[in-house]
């Protein structure tokens, strides 16, 4: 958008001016990589041509097409100011390998950038360079090991998991080459300090935790999880997928967790995947930070710059220096909402997930399991429906497609059966959530036959899922054939 005008300027001027388009240079191509006869390509008119993209983006479906609310995936709104902002020339035509005097803004962004998560959170010291959750939640892991093998305690070689832990937890544990160990869960939700007691030892490295949960329930215990954990010299780490439920109303530092992971792109507003890659910046207590990637950005007499001089340091975990366009969003989204406006945005998001939560169990129709006062999501179990239907969360999840609407996370957390993982975010509004109620409401009391089959009105029927995943078509005739199929009334 901001650079065609420049980059096509000498053919606007030409044409501006009554003059031909000026010849493309030619190219000293080696015969060895020409082509031999021309590509293959379909022949069409503008318009047909712009119909067959605009049909594809109509098939497509985001936050700007409707409800998102996958469960522990943080799915809000992406203001377009901070997607503007991102994409100015001063930000995108910077290369990392430039002085860093020629970029003394961008780094005072990352710097700044730096601070506020500091405050956010309640660590002393963040690094922006991973590149997503799961990232952060390894280089994390890398911290806690530099850490104990710089006191000399080489023995810990465990890390202990709640069964309500996300799924990239033990396989960033193990791809750091830590042994996971699982404790079960109270009646209520929460973790099972008996159980964790009896298993944390001399061996455990740390104990990974959100929250609130995957449940979406307040781990009120935190307190004491962190003394248990501490007593026996273990670390305690913070994921942090579920930040934006305690934004401004809770810090995990001041909750006793040492390490903790930020998604940028839940959180702080800035698109999952972005263009590539999300952002998932560690923040670390003081007795940590030596340990953090290099480099650091650091300010000396309001100069910016890299530093490397961090002996200890885990190393580079990042090609560059993280990824810009994510944190420019995240910093803009943050600038515009102010510390009033993130508090507002975790309370909405509350509000919006109880409600939700409320209606649905009022319908009789779907069962709360644990314990009932949540934060930012919930989950439902459909296991009625399953015992008296037949009906299954994926059914329900594949008939809410024939509504418009895009189903929740299914099947996680394992420990509830049939599981229906909501998140509606502060982003929507209370129509929106109402409409998605009568939605679920609709298709538990509706004809088993229609859910099963679901769904109905898609350009793609339901797929074996499996197969899929075994034998994935990829090419465009399976589009074609998808697009061209007649859809079944229902």
């Amino acid at each position: 958008m901001y650079r065609s005008a420049r980059y096509h300027e000498p053919l606007l001027r030409d044409l501006n001016e009554g003059q031909p388009p000026s010849p493309m240079p030619k190219i000293d191509v080696p015969k060895t990589l020409q082509r031999t006869r021309p590509v293959a390509l379909p022949v069409l008119e503008e318009l047909q041509l712009m119909r067959h993209f605009l049909h594809l983006s109509h098939m497509n479906y985001g936050v700007e097409t409707g409800m998102y609310p996958l469960g522990s995936c943080t799915m809000k709104y992406n203001p377009k100011l901070c997607e503007a902002i991102s994409q100015w020339d001063s930000f995108t035509l910077t290369h990392p390998n430039q002085d860093p005097l020629t970029m003394q803004g961008t780094l005072q962004l990352m710097y700044e950038l730096e601070q506020m998560l500091c405050e956010i959170t309640g660590m002393d010291a963040i690094s922006l360079q991973p590149a997503a959750g799961a990232q952060g939640e390894f280089s994390g892991l890398l911290l806690a090991r530099a850490y104990h093998e710089h006191r000399n305690d080489t023995a810990r070689t465990e890390v202990i998991l709640p069964n309500t832990a996300h799924g990239t937890n033990p396989a960033s544990a193990s791809m750091a080459g830590y042994s996971v160990i699982e404790i079960p869960s109270t009646p209520e939700g929460t973790v099972d300090l008996k159980a964790l007691e009896n298993t944390v030892s001399e061996h455990t490295a740390c104990f990974m935790l959100t929250n609130p949960n995957t449940l979406g329930i307040f781990e009120s215990e935190i307190l004491e999880i962190a003394r248990i954990v501490h007593a026996k010299g273990a670390l305690l780490y913070y994921d942090g997928a579920n930040l934006n439920a305690i934004l401004g109303k809770a810090r995990p530092g001041d909750m006793g967790f040492d390490i903790v992971h930020i998604n940028l792109h839940k959180t702080f507003s800035t698109p999952h995947g972005g263009g590539g890659p999300g952002s998932g910046p560690i923040g670390v207590k003081k007795h940590l930070e030596s340990f953090l990637p290099v480099p650091r950005i650091t300010k000396k007499k309001d100069v910016f710059s890299f530093a490397y001089d961090y002996p200890q340091s885990i190393g580079k975990i990042k090609a560059w220096y993280g990824n810009t366009s994510a944190l420019v969003k995240a910093y803009t989204y943050i600038l515009l909402m102010g510390g009033d406006g993130l508090t507002e945005a975790a309370e909405v998001a509350v509000l919006n997930a109880n409600y939700m939560k409320q209606k649905l169990v009022d319908s009789g129709l779907y069962d709360l399991p644990y314990r009932a006062l949540r934060k930012h999501e919930f989950v439902l179990s459909a296991d009625r429906l399953l015992n008296l239907k037949g009906v299954r969360a994926l059914d329900i999840a594949k008939r809410l497609l024939d509504f418009g609407l895009h189903p929740p996370t299914v099947y996680f957390p394992h420990i509830v059966k049939e599981a229906l993982m909501i998140e509606p975010t502060e982003s929507e509004s209370k129509q929106t959530l109402d409409a998605y109620i009568q939605a679920l409401i609709t298709i538990a009391g509706e004809d088993t036959s229609l859910s099963k089959a679901a769904p109905h009105e898609t350009a793609v029927r339901r797929i074996d899922e499996v197969g899929a995943v075994k034998t994935p078509i990829l090419t465009w005739k399976a589009l074609e054939t998808a697009v061209a199929t007649p859809k079944k009334e229902t």
